[in-house]
């Protein structure tokens, strides 16, 4: 018994037997934690009269006992029994109560008399038994003729008896209530009542229904002097070692990693899914032996694919098949997942291709959108009319021919760029206008040159056609993992059979990746998403995930059906999940890929907009325009009377301005400063 799985025993046996089961029990250790007995009413009637040993054994023990209400009649009936018994016992101590059995017999005979009482039974009768001439037993009766009658009669009789409710139905006793008893010491503990309910149609009990009194039981102890539950089951210590079978060679050595020692002939394996078993198996709240067997060939290799080790696991040569085993429809007809010890999902593959290409003709112009060079070219040319508006008066640098007006609008703020125009700036207006456009001119530069450096070094992915369709009506070849399911998973989505290439490992699908469909290798390489996470941390420069995931159920671990460790370890994983220890074991074993959204790796520059100028441009703006306004105000306050006279004039608006024009041009030889004359 003690190598059995079960650890809930009932012992439905006579008292003598029950002892000695439970003094074997004691000296086997089967008492304690982990352990639940369970004994029916013969053993627990009698538990007043077991010897102390006994009862020391059964410590936590469940009995289950017909309750038998309290009543004055009962308490008077067991008062006189227990006199009775001294009388006629002396020196002996009577028991505390009568047993069930006495009590049962004392109503039994009650009904007994109630019903000779109802068929007015005086003498018996009988008729001669006719056979008996044939047999030479001379206690050979005939057949009483009140019989009947009193029988019918006992079984329409009902009363309250010492028991409790007298009354037969179908000629046994009515169902009654079980006391729930807990050995508890010296005592039984009652922990709750269990009854019959009462039919919905009737007040009449149905044996078939019952339940518990009141909301709950009371608390237990267990064997063990245990409060918690026993779970009613465990892997029995002395029990066989789990074989837990592992692929001979996984996708990754990171997945799991098989090394044999030739001297020794020992096997040592280890990886990612084996550091995950062993941290879920010691979360188990007992203790499981097990040992890894690797499921290979004689040379090494795998002996199949993880659908032939799960088929392996039902046929009884391994109990736990582990691995990166996506759960799947196939696999699930031969053994019993547990809750997913990772999420995956199916990804795609392909080569990196580049959107910039340094040989192009218009490549200098990529790193700034086409809204910021037209805001630079609009805020250029208004910084170089504002310069000679706030200087064409007071610097003689900035006066001449109309053309070369138009020449220093568009030479002097293009000269700030490199700092290198030669023409003094007089006007502070100006002076406020030059070191605004300096600073927006600092930043461009700088922002222009950084962005033109990263993309000669690092150049943007192509977005591509992230269609599976556009593969399949191309008619280019894709590859999978040997050992896995993609193959069957590619069929189904649309790719024809000759179109699949299966490899055995990552460096094989990386050399097909690389010659892509067009020199005998693969344009898209399909895996699950752990495998493409190890393999673009090795390759992340080269390849990348492309297209939409396609959900799966995740990778799990896979017993036999059947197996009572199924539930305990997903909830163990539950509780590594929930403690962030899963997400550590994989941070240890695999660094996270990159992918196209990773800057560092594969360069995903964008072009620099006019949003993240926004505010400087405004500012510089606001600025510029804010010096024009002074200076104007200046100029026709200081000229207001020459002003209103051309204004009052009998001539045309066109006559007027062109007037105004002539004024502003005028030389402002109060203003004009020594160091502003022409060293020319």
């Amino acid at each position: 018994m003690k190598t059995m799985q079960t650890r809930v025993f009932v012992v439905h046996t006579s008292s003598p037997l029950a002892s000695r089961i439970f003094l074997k029990a004691k000296e086997a250790e089967m008492m304690s934690e982990g352990y639940a007995w369970i004994v029916t009413t013969g053993m627990m009637d009698l538990f007043n009269s077991l010897d102390s040993n006994v009862i020391y054994s059964m410590q936590g023990v469940l009995g289950v006992k017909p309750l038998i209400p309290i009543s004055s009649r009962l308490v008077s009936t067991s008062i006189r029994w227990r006199k009775k018994f001294a009388d006629d016992n002396p020196g002996v101590t009577p028991p505390q109560d009568i047993n069930l059995f006495g009590l049962w017999a004392y109503d039994t005979l009650w009904a007994l008399a109630m019903a000779a009482e109802k068929t007015g039974f005086s003498e018996p009768g009988s008729l001669p038994n006719t056979t008996s001439l044939n047999y030479t037993d001379m206690f050979i009766t005939g057949t009483s003729q009140t019989g009947p009658k009193l029988l019918a009669a006992m079984l329409d009789t009902k009363f309250e008896g010492v028991a409790g409710n007298f009354q037969l139905v179908n000629g046994q006793l009515q169902p009654s209530s079980f006391q729930i008893l807990n050995v508890n010491g010296n005592a039984l503990k009652e922990v709750g009542i269990w009854s019959p309910l009462l039919q919905s149609s009737s007040s009449q009990t149905d044996a078939n229904m019952t339940g518990f009194s009141g909301e709950k039981l009371d608390r237990v102890i267990w064997p063990g002097e245990s409060r918690n539950v026993p779970k009613g089951w465990e892997v029995a210590v002395s029990g066989k070692k789990l074989r837990v079978g592992v692929p001979a060679v996984a996708g990754f050595p990171e997945f799991i990693t098989v090394e044999r020692d030739p001297q020794t002939n020992s096997t040592k394996v280890s990886g990612l899914y084996i550091d995950l078993f062993d941290a879920v198996m010691a979360e188990l709240p007992y203790a499981v032996r097990y040992e890894y067997v690797p499921f290979e060939k004689s040379d090494g290799s795998n002996a199949g694919s993880y659908d032939d080790l799960t088929y392996q696991v039902s046929i009884g040569n391994y109990d736990v098949a582990l691995g990166d085993i996506t759960i799947t429809a196939t696999r699930s007809k031969y053994v019993v997942f547990t809750l997913p010890v990772q999420d995956a999902v199916i990804t795609r593959t392909q080569k990196i291709l580049y959107d910039d290409n340094p040989n192009d003709e218009w490549f200098f112009l990529r790193p700034l959108k086409m809204e910021l060079w037209l805001t630079t070219l609009a805020l250029f040319i208004f910084t170089g009319v504002s310069l000679w508006i706030l200087e064409h008066r007071c610097n003689k640098a900035f006066r001449g021919p109309p053309s070369d007006h138009i020449g220093l609008i568009l030479y002097i703020p293009f000269m700030s760029i490199v700092f290198a125009h030669r023409e003094k700036i007089v006007s502070n207006l100006a002076r406020v206008v030059v070191v605004v456009w300096i600073f927006v001119v600092l930043v461009l530069t700088s922002t222009y040159t950084a962005s033109i450096s990263a993309r000669l070094t690092i150049f943007k992915l192509q977005q591509g056609d992230t269609d599976v369709n556009t593969l399949i009506r191309n008619g280019d070849y894709v590859g999978c993992r040997e050992g896995t399911f993609l193959a069957g998973f590619l069929k189904s989505v649309g790719f024809d059979e000759s179109k699949i290439r299966i490899y055995k490992g990552a460096k094989e699908l990386e050399v097909a990746l690389s010659k892509g469909s067009e020199k005998g290798g693969i344009t898209a390489m399909f895996s699950g998403s752990p495998y493409a996470d190890v393999f673009l941390s090795k390759y992340c420069n080269k390849y990348r995930k492309v297209g939409s995931p396609y959900l799966t159920e995740g990778i799990a671990f896979g017993f036999r059906k059947g197996s009572p460790l199924v539930g305990d370890v997903s909830s163990a994983i539950t509780i590594l999940t929930d403690s962030h220890k899963i997400a550590e074991i994989r941070a240890h074993w695999i660094r996270s890929g990159c992918n196209e959204d990773d800057p560092s790796k594969v360069g995903s520059n964008t072009n620099i907009g006019l949003r993240s100028f926004n505010i400087l441009f405004a500012v510089t703006g606001l600025v510029t325009w804010t010096c024009v306004v002074l200076f104007l105000v200046s100029f026709f306050y200081n000229n207001w009377d020459q002003v209103k006279q051309i204004y009052n004039e009998p001539s045309t608006i066109w006559s007027k301005v062109k007037q105004i024009c002539e004024l502003f041009d005028t030389e402002d030889t109060t203003y004009i400063r020594p160091d502003a004359v022409d060293e020319n």
